[in-house]
């Protein structure tokens, strides 16, 4: 009886060596560092865990997660060993450390706290800076001067754009839907003029587009990816008919931030492994 070497017909997706079944074809992915289909992770917030639960996440899918993202200021409650911790295990496995918005916070309290603030944020291990404006009016000069900041303390940028006055804090539809919604066209040009400020990607908010709306606003999306490039945002989408929308609609290279426990799920549909009716065997890439 004689045995076959079954072996794998092409590692351009970008698969660590000894990936289960890699002799099927999947959709190209690159490796680890990636420019592009960038996946950030919730850290704790709504889900409360430490660093032995994103331990086991990182080990099994460590691959796939390019960036973890604190939520809410979460980390302000925890000890600084333990949010330093946090930062060195996503370290170990390549992934950066994003603050998530929570200068928002800082900056209601004065100026003398934001260098402090960013002090602190590369003493315990994080990357980069999520710069949001959701519940504060920031005017686009504010905005630069914060980029230059931050670059300046050694961080990468990551201005946080939205349509939605009052997004960021799981309002409610009603809530949000009384306060308006902004420009698209502005919120385009705030992200150009970041971008060329030294802004490494921009965030966009998931309310006011697909998150506590009655009716999807897609259009909002395409302006935004046509007007700043696909590479240079992130789309918020921690919710799986959401995920598979933007895969759908422009492709595997897509930059979103899920939850960190739909990163395999995610991963599937970006490799086209699984899917549902939609999306089962119509992802492909070269």
């Amino acid at each position: 009886m004689t045995t076959t070497e079954i072996r794998p017909v092409d590692n351009a997706a970008g698969l660590a060596p000894g990936t289960a079944f890699d002799f099927i074809p999947r959709a190209h992915r690159p490796a680890k560092p990636r420019a592009y289909g960038l996946t950030e992770v919730r850290g704790p917030y709504y889900s409360t865990y430490g660093v032995r639960h994103l331990a086991d996440v990182l080990e099994v899918a460590g691959q796939w997660v390019d960036g973890v993202k604190w939520a809410g200021g979460s980390f302000a409650l925890l000890p600084r060993e333990q949010v330093r911790a946090f930062s060195d295990l996503a370290h170990e496995h390549d992934a950066y450390i994003s603050s998530g918005g929570w200068l928002e916070t800082v900056l209601r309290y004065g100026d003398q706290y934001i260098d402090r603030y960013l002090a602190e944020a590369k003493e315990v291990g994080f990357d980069v800076i999520e710069i949001s404006t959701g519940f504060i009016s920031v005017p686009t000069s504010g905005l630069l001067r914060l980029i230059e900041r931050v670059k300046k303390a050694g961080l990468k940028a990551k201005p946080e754009l939205g349509i939605q006055f009052g997004s960021g804090g799981d309002s409610t539809e009603a809530e949000l839907a009384a306060e308006g919604k902004k420009d698209v066209g502005d919120l385009i040009e705030r992200a150009k003029r970041a971008l060329d400020a030294g802004a490494d990607i921009i965030m966009i908010e998931s309310e006011g587009i697909t998150e506590n709306v009655a009716d999807w606003n897609t259009g909002a999306v395409a302006q935004i990816i046509n007007g700043v490039g696909l590479e240079n945002v992130m789309f918020e989408s921690a919710d799986p008919l959401v995920y598979e929308w933007y895969i759908k609609n422009y492709g595997n290279e897509v930059n979103l931030f899920v939850d960190h426990s739909q990163v395999l799920q995610w991963e599937g549909l970006r490799q086209n492994i699984w899917g549902n009716k939609s999306t089962w065997g119509r992802i492909v890439n070269v």
